[in-house]
């Protein structure tokens, strides 16, 4: 939190430019929407202008937020959704502990056994976002490095649930005859025990419906990164904010940022 100004050179203030990438992130709203909203009270934004904010922003927040979450349980419950880029359909892997809190999400162009190592990996390593997303698609298995700079919140899995896909168990026998994954790590295909995770699918689903799709993989991905980092602070996933309290999670970005209020 400490460092060089994160909005020097903006135009806008720091406090407008949070409150639209907060606020984007976590309602239903498009660009233009908030460009409409802000009008309301006297300020003229443009909807393009947001977007790049809210691009600049998103990741920035994630990355802020990461050292500051709860430790998960040993519980994960895993599912892919899928994401529309281009009028393309990709699969975003994410991942949820028994008591709701997300583990870590990875955005593929591919749903494979290569794939769901590639997100299996991220999580045991979590929170991992210490290791670029680029990497991870050009070097699928290797073992991403630890961040002095993070606190680890997923601990080794005690039970992996996940669907019907052939996928998932091939990629975790894959890590577990690699030594990457314990072999006491119990995989389980129970249907119901998963519709704790769709649920949660449901948040991220309704945020990316104004905005009717992506135009690329670098655009969606950072955006999604925002997505999810809103839905852990909804959820009450960060420390010392509890879920419900709205005026704290506000506080919370806000501090993160250094803006004072």
């Amino acid at each position: 939190m400490v460092g060089q100004n994160p909005f020097k050179w903006r135009h806008f203030q720091a406090e407008i430019i949070i409150l639209c990438v907060r606020w984007y992130l976590r309602y239903s709203l498009s660009y233009r929407d908030l460009e409409e909203i802000m009008q309301e009270r006297g300020l003229s934004v443009d909807h393009t202008t947001i977007s790049r904010w809210v691009q600049k922003y998103a990741p920035e927040l994630e990355k802020r937020c990461r050292p500051h979450l709860k430790t998960c349980n040993d519980s994960w419950r895993v599912d892919e959704t899928s994401i529309k880029i281009k009028k393309v359909w990709f699969s975003l892997y994410r991942a949820v502990d028994s008591d709701g809190n997300t583990l870590e999400f990875l955005l593929s162009p591919i749903r494979d056994a290569e794939a769901a190592k590639r997100f299996f990996l991220k999580a045991l390593h979590g929170p991992a976002s210490s290791v670029p997303h680029a990497r991870l698609l050009e070097e699928p298995v290797i073992q991403p490095e630890a961040s002095a700079d993070f606190t680890t919140t997923a601990p080794t899995p005690r039970v992996i649930n996940v669907d019907k896909n052939a996928a998932s168990p091939k990629a975790i026998a894959d890590l577990k005859a690699a030594g990457l994954l314990p072999e006491t790590a119990e995989l389980r295909q129970v249907k119901y025990l998963n519709n704790l995770i769709e649920q949660d699918h449901r948040f991220i689903k309704r945020l990316t419906k104004p905005g009717m799709g992506f135009f690329s993989f670098e655009t969606a991905w950072r955006t999604l990164q925002g997505f999810e980092v809103m839905n852990m602070i909804r959820k009450g996933h960060l420390r010392g904010v509890a879920k419900g309290d709205v005026e704290g999670q506000v506080a919370l970005v806000r501090t993160l940022f250094g803006v004072i209020a």
